[in-house]
């Protein structure tokens, strides 16, 4: 998987840099986010290089929100594409993913959360 990881005031931001979230990224993406909660615990995925996502990218996304969560962390993510955006909102995951236009105002936000 390329990505590039970065730290912002706390916050890990991992930025996926394939245009394809699917079985061949998602095991990366699964892996890296489970290191980045196990060293801090506010993290947020840019997925403005991503155009397509398929259930197993989903699923990592939900993956890393709920390991997030379940050590007292915050979880989001940013930079959606229309047809990603359009993947999550039918798997249902805006109701409990919080996302954010772009980058620079999801650190806005979290900083502040």
């Amino acid at each position: 998987m390329n990505f590039l990881l970065e730290e912002i005031d706390g916050i890990k931001i991992i930025r996926i840099k394939e245009e394809r979230l699917d079985t061949n990224v998602a095991p990366d993406l699964k892996a890296q986010l489970l290191v980045l909660i196990a060293e801090g615990k506010t993290i947020l995925l840019n997925l403005e290089d991503v155009q397509y996502a398929d259930s197993s990218g989903l699923g990592a996304i939900l993956l890393g929100f709920r390991q997030a969560r379940d050590a007292g962390g915050n979880f989001a993510i940013c930079g959606v594409q229309k047809r990603v955006e359009t993947m999550i909102s039918i798997a249902q995951l805006t109701n409990i993913i919080k996302i954010y236009r772009d980058k620079d105002d999801a650190l806005q936000q979290m900083k502040n959360s």
